[in-house]
């Protein structure tokens, strides 16, 4: 009779691998904050309790939390996609710039159109402004071999101060006579509309919500999913099957580009309404922060810019109820992504040990007969 098969009972490690990952990385950061908040002489409880109100508290502060979750969702998905790609998209931060200079372009001067014509035409153009900002990269790393982590991040300073250069001398975006750097007005019919009355709130978040919901359909369901899932994971596979990997890489990098050139498009059309010099203050790094902790899954970026953009809207309100600097939110995140990368690194090392055990077995047991004969 042949011998009954074990059933085992998935563990903690298979919770984990399955997606409570994340959740045990946030829960361990927290922990870990709270002693950090307790050891600056502050009370965990009252601290945390106050992030809550400065979040989700009020309809001003849900709105608050939204506002500040929107760019972290356009920058979550610039980076996200391209991990499906097998690409790390470092740049966000410089596609962020150029969106937002393009888009700012577009919204300042009158056009005869209809207003929301303009409005479509300043959200593409931002788009427009992130994948030209990515084509160097995009092709340097699809046709050249060139490792994209330098370019983008080196990009990164080259938009910035060139958006800066931009706001400072006389050209078509440089106000005169500003006390800061800075765009004149965007027109009113380029402004993203206002969700909730008396907030900042606009349909910027609507737009990155949207945007997180198709990108996860369309990595599931159509042949362009699954042809960027099977370049990310094995390129010499979708090579083989007939797949132009390097078209594709090059195409995948440019929608990501466009992406995170829509997340500073929504700051001026939505929020700011100007391009100011350095306005983003480091969104383009929190959306690879975002990214990692999602792991590239669309859903998985909305939840945790939700998260991500709490932590930054209750921080104020932290540091007033409790004398805890704002900075910890940052602590937070950054303790968020450590255990994330920490508990998937030894899931890895489990995993590993796990398939060489059974290989040892069905090595012993497969010569194990011949020792009989």
């Amino acid at each position: 009779m042949k011998e009954r098969e074990s059933i085992e009972l998935p563990r903690l490690g298979g919770l984990v691998l399955s997606g409570a990952r994340p959740i045990l990385a946030v829960i361990l950061a927290l922990l870990v904050s709270a002693g950090l908040i307790w050891a600056a002489g502050g009370n965990p409880v009252e601290a945390y309790a106050a992030l809550l109100d400065g979040s989700f508290g009020s309809a001003a502060a849900l709105a608050n939390t939204g506002v500040r979750a929107a760019p972290l969702l356009l920058a979550g998905f610039a980076v996200g996609l391209g991990f499906k790609a097998g690409l790390w998209n470092i740049g966000g931060e410089g596609q962020i710039y150029l969106g937002a200079a393009t888009a700012t372009a577009v919204g300042i001067i009158p056009l005869p159109v209809p207003g929301w014509l303009h409005l479509l035409l300043a959200v593409m153009a931002g788009f427009a402004g992130g994948a030209l900002w990515a084509l160097v990269p995009a092709y340097l790393r699809a046709y050249r071999g060139v490792n994209e982590v330098c370019t983008t991040l080196m990009l990164n300073y080259v938009a910035a101060y060139f958006v800066s250069w931009l706001l400072h001398e006389p050209t078509l975006l440089a106000e005169e006579g500003a006390f800061y750097p800075m765009s004149p007005p965007i027109l009113p019919s380029a402004h993203l509309p206002i969700l909730v009355k008396g907030t900042s709130l606009h349909a910027g978040l609507i737009l990155a919500v949207v945007i997180g919901v198709v990108l996860y359909f369309v990595l599931r369901h159509t042949p362009f999913g699954f042809r960027t899932r099977m370049v990310g994971l094995n390129p010499e596979a979708a090579r083989y099957a007939g797949v132009g990997v390097a078209r594709h890489i090059f195409l995948v990098f440019l929608v990501c580009g466009g992406l995170g050139g829509l997340a500073g498009a929504g700051e001026v059309l939505g929020l700011k309404l100007r391009l100011f010099d350095f306005f983003a203050s480091g969104v383009g790094y929190e959306g690879l922060a975002l990214a990692i902790l999602a792991n590239g899954n669309p859903l998985g970026i909305v939840v945790g810019g939700v998260f991500f953009g709490s932590l930054k809207a209750g921080a104020s309100k932290m540091q007033i109820v409790t004398g805890i600097e704002a900075s910890m939110a940052l602590v937070i995140q950054a303790l968020t992504v450590l255990f994330v990368i920490a508990i998937g690194f030894g899931e890895r090392v489990r995993l590993t040990r796990q398939q060489q055990e059974k290989s040892r077995a069905e090595e012993g047991a497969a010569h194990g007969p011949e020792l009989h004969q």
